[in-house]
């Protein structure tokens, strides 16, 4: 192979990476086209971007937010999807509060992600001896697969952005093994998928790690490559280990603290819905929030997975299945996860690894078809592609047997899609034929989004941040709301209607107001029990009694407890609370415009969360705020027969008491709110109450370990390339092409 040659090839790979990204951005075009709301949807909406601006804000002030008292079940952000030790979240987190727009904002961050992902796709067929053409095809059109569009890109950020980094440490661990990368790449994107905080990508990555080192063994038939990856590997999940350890220690007082595994069938997805994959008008059967048809094709991968199937030579190709091996171990371990059980511990929902299931089948064939494709034979694979679109009409039409036109429709356009690339790739060649194979898939996503319209999963809050501020009352201090969401209906859902009263899930903090209704998907227990409180911050109907009536232990009610400024109780949920008499020390208040959907109740003496620091209650102690953090309480107490202090904060596990720099046990009142008993005969001392996630000094010396490590192999790495190196130059001429194209392709 010549020089030129070695040029051309170089220059192939990077201009179909740039179609990759064009492609991924054309793709988001179409939805938006269809939908211009699409990635401002469900938990985008409701959980993270308002996540972003409390965040983003906390950090310009100089504050690392890892706990927010205030928020109660939501205020703990080592338990959510935060992302505390993630670089990347951490700008977004900090550019958030200079964007007015959160719907343009979510857009542009997921737009990113999505050619992030799609280059990761492109370049894991490189690693595997693809073809940039249709590695090209396999990145563009991951982004616009069913579940990843509909759900991860439209409303799961965590999840698009743990896959988008996963892809990468695919392929980085491919090229570490084959030797034509380093560690460091391996280490960097895993550690960059762990600390998404969330465990899906997490798991993903183990189980994607565990596949490439099999395949590689039956590559290779070497250990030693398996071995560094292994290293690589743990030294990435030491350094993550720090995101997790939180709440794995903190887990036994959370919703999520089940370590059961259930074999339910909810959001389970049977081995068959993947002859499903190829047919945009699919809607899959299995059982779901909106019962047993789907009204999202979440199992569609690509129009032209399936079909392409019968233009694979399979003889040939059977010369490379150890070379695949890791693609298909992969991708059947995700075959047999999608199906059950529905619960393993914190991993619930299978359904969610139908995108990692998309990466590998998209993966194996587009390596396939670049290196085994052929039109040879062309009337036998003609009958071979229309027996597979018939098997793909028939499974599409058992699932959803009303849309059965649309079938039809959707089976004869892939007809006419196939026929045209097939005859491209005769008279045009190949590049010509993934161009019509890329360019087919962006009207078919502006179909597939305009069809699920109107989505059954928007919330509708409100775009611009400064327009809803405008609209809301001004509610200074620490505010709870006692509403239920699902009593809002349609015509509720706007800034004119419902959300120009009413929060709902982290709605407050695009606000800048200080609730403490928050979303959270791994809230406090006892806490949600004791106010029936869920995650999306709706209560029960009895919350508005419990909040007034006294605690047993110390006989204050939780309002006071909670050092709460106001109560804004929901109109449809408490119909007639404002017709009878305030609460002792309470007032009903007035906020025109307003009381159509919400009544308000505040002190009659004012607001008690600026007093005394978060002391709530003092019984048979004298207890004197010093100062305040959100971590740490300073407090001058005296006794002189004994007592109790108990703090406005939730009793997370991390808390640690020392009086006088003597450590003292800690208590929980109601399960909920911490409390220190003090000493008989305690005079003027310095109670100091302090929090830290628990498991964070072991979590810092793992990262330690794990940074020592991965430079420990880098070290190694450069050495034996110098080595190669020296020993190749005494071999071969330098600058051998075929070596270049080698590191190029590969």
């Amino acid at each position: 192979m010549t020089v030129s040659a070695v040029r051309d090839s170089r220059r192939d790979v990077y201009r179909w990476g740039a179609i990759t990204t064009i492609g991924a951005v054309a793709g988001y075009i179409a939805v938006l086209l269809a939908n211009a709301r699409h990635f401002y949807t469900d938990d985008t909406e409701s959980q993270y971007t308002g996540l972003w601006i409390g965040l983003g804000r906390s950090l310009r002030e100089g504050v690392f937010p890892v706990l927010v008292p205030e928020r109660w079940m939501s205020g703990n952000n080592t338990m959510d999807d935060a992302g505390l030790f993630n670089p990347p979240q951490l700008l977004i987190d900090l550019i958030a509060p200079s964007v007015d727009n959160m719907a343009l904002y979510a857009t542009v961050v997921k737009l990113i992600f999505a050619v992030i992902a799609a280059l990761g796709v492109y370049r894991i067929c490189l690693a595997y001896g693809g073809r940039p053409a249709w590695s090209a095809a396999a990145g563009v059109a991951f982004p616009l697969s069913g579940f990843f569009l509909f759900f991860d890109e439209a409303s799961w950020m965590t999840a698009l952005t743990g896959t988008a980094w996963l892809v990468h440490a695919w392929a980085s661990s491919v090229r570490y093994t084959r030797g034509t990368g380093g560690p460091i790449p391996v280490f960097v994107f895993l550690y960059l998928t762990i600390s998404t905080q969330y465990i899906f990508p997490a798991v993903e990555a183990a189980i994607m790690l565990f596949a490439v080192a099999v395949g590689e063994l039956v590559h290779q038939r070497k250990w030693q490559p398996v071995a560094r990856l292994t290293v690589a590997g743990a030294c990435a999940g030491l350094a993550g280990l720090l995101t997790f350890l939180p709440s794995m220690m903190s887990a036994k007082v959370t919703w999520r603290g089940s370590s059961q595994i259930i074999n339910d069938q909810f959001l389970t997805v049977p081995w068959s819905e993947s002859l499903n994959a190829s047919l945009p008008s699919t809607m899959p059967a299995f059982s779901s929030w909106w019962g047993y048809v789907q009204p999202m094709p979440v199992t569609y991968i690509a129009w032209f997975l399936i079909p392409a199937l019968a233009f694979i030579d399979w003889r040939r190709a059977k010369e490379s299945w150890r070379e695949l091996s890791a693609v298909g171990v992969f991708s059947v371990l995700m075959l047999m996860w999608a199906a059950g059980p529905g619960s393993i511990g914190p991993l619930r929902w299978p359904v969610r690894v139908l995108p990692m299931l998309a990466i590998g089948l998209l993966v194996l064939v587009c390596v396939l078809l670049g290196r085994y494709g052929t039109v040879r034979d062309l009337k036998n694979r003609g009958i071979a592609a229309g027996v597979l679109i018939g098997l793909l009409w028939v499974r599409s039409f058992s699932a959803d047997p009303h849309a059965v036109l649309w079938h039809v429709v959707a089976a004869l356009a892939i007809v006419a899609l196939g026929a045209g690339v097939v005859w491209l790739d005769r008279t045009k060649g190949v590049a010509a034929a993934c161009a019509l194979t890329i360019a087919a898939m962006f009207p078919i996503a502006y179909f597939q989004v305009k069809a699920a319209q109107p989505t059954p999963m928007t919330w509708n809050l409100p775009t611009d941040r400064s327009a809803a501020a405008d609209a809301f009352p001004n509610f200074p201090g620490n505010t709870i709301q006692l509403a239920e969401r699902g009593l809002l209906q349609p015509q509720d859902k706007s800034l004119e209607g419902a959300y120009g009263s009413l929060v709902f899930g982290n709605y407050a903090k695009s606000l800048d107001l200080s609730y403490v209704n928050g979303y959270t998907p791994t809230g406090h227990f006892y806490f949600g029990e004791l106010l029936c409180m869920r995650w999306d911050s709706s209560v029960c109907p009895d919350a508005y009694r419990r909040m007034f009536a006294p605690e047993p232990t110390t006989g204050r009610p939780l309002v006071d407890l909670m050092k709460l400024d106001r109560v804004v109780l929901q109109r449809a949920l408490f119909p007639d609370a404002r017709d009878q008499p305030a609460p002792p020390d309470w007032k009903w208040v007035d906020y025109p415009g307003h009381e159509r959907y919400i009544s308000v109740l505040e002190r009659v003496d004012g607001p008690t969360s600026t007093v005394n620091g978060r002391v709530a209650d003092a019984k048979n102690v004298t207890a004197t705020s010093i100062s305040e953090t959100d971590t740490t309480s300073r407090v001058r107490v005296s006794s002189a027969d004994g007592g109790r202090v108990t703090f406005a904060r939730l009793g997370w596990p991390g808390y640690r008491v020392t009086l006088n720099g003597e450590s003292i046990p800690i208590n929980v009142v109601a399960k909920s709110f911490v409390a220190v008993d003090i000493p008989a005969g305690t005079h003027e001392a310095e109670l100091v109450l302090t929090w830290r996630p628990p498991g964070w000094k072991i979590g810092i010396a793992a990262m330690a370990a794990g940074v020592l490590g991965i430079g420990a192999l880098q070290w190694l790495y450069v050495r034996s390339r110098r080595r190669d190196a020296s020993t190749s130059d005494e071999d071969r001429p330098s600058g051998d092409p075929e070596r270049a194209l080698a590191e190029v392709v590969s």
